[in-house]
């Protein structure tokens, strides 16, 4: 037990040499680069806690969803449950409901993936309880119904 406890002593008293030395310095300068590189510690840069609030992020970088199709999917499918929506990546995740006037419950996922008000820029993924497959012909008559409630917003918003 003594032989344990002097064994660790000394490599505790190696540990705080090195520390004071500076032979640690190299790896603390590699692991901060690589934490800025991350975004995850500040660039040497910024020299106050205020340069934090500048608008120093990049204009091209925008977020490239077509709002009327984001809205028209959010009406046409508001019988679902939403479970994920996220602008940025264009996605829409609704969870198991049936249709009004339907016998079977479906799960949809919606990918918008462009600015424009194109039928390119939808896709409508339906999936039925258990993992059964639903026809291709009902997903593109939901794409349909999105793509037309998509250019009545727009036509209403006087953006043409």
């Amino acid at each position: 037990m003594l032989k344990r406890c002097a064994n660790f002593l000394g490599l505790a008293l190696m540990i705080g040499a090195l520390a004071a030395c500076n032979g640690f310095a190299n790896n603390r300068e590699a692991a901060n680069a690589a934490l800025e590189e991350q975004g995850l510690l500040l660039a040497s840069d910024r020299e106050t806690i205020w340069d934090l609030f500048g608008n120093t992020d990049d204009p091209s970088v925008t977020v490239e969803v077509n709002r009327y199709l984001w809205r028209a999917s959010l009406e046409i499918l508001d019988f679902m449950p939403l479970e994920v929506a996220d602008p940025f990546t264009g996605i829409l995740v609704f969870g198991y409901a049936t249709p009004p006037g339907g016998n079977r419950a479906y799960r949809a996922t919606v990918y918008v993936s462009d600015p424009a008000l194109e039928a390119r820029s939808l896709r409508v993924a339906l999936h039925g309880r258990g993992g059964s497959a639903v026809s291709r012909e009902t997903a593109r008559q939901v794409e349909d119904a999105i793509l037309t409630r998509a250019r009545q917003l727009r036509v209403a918003d006087g953006n043409l």
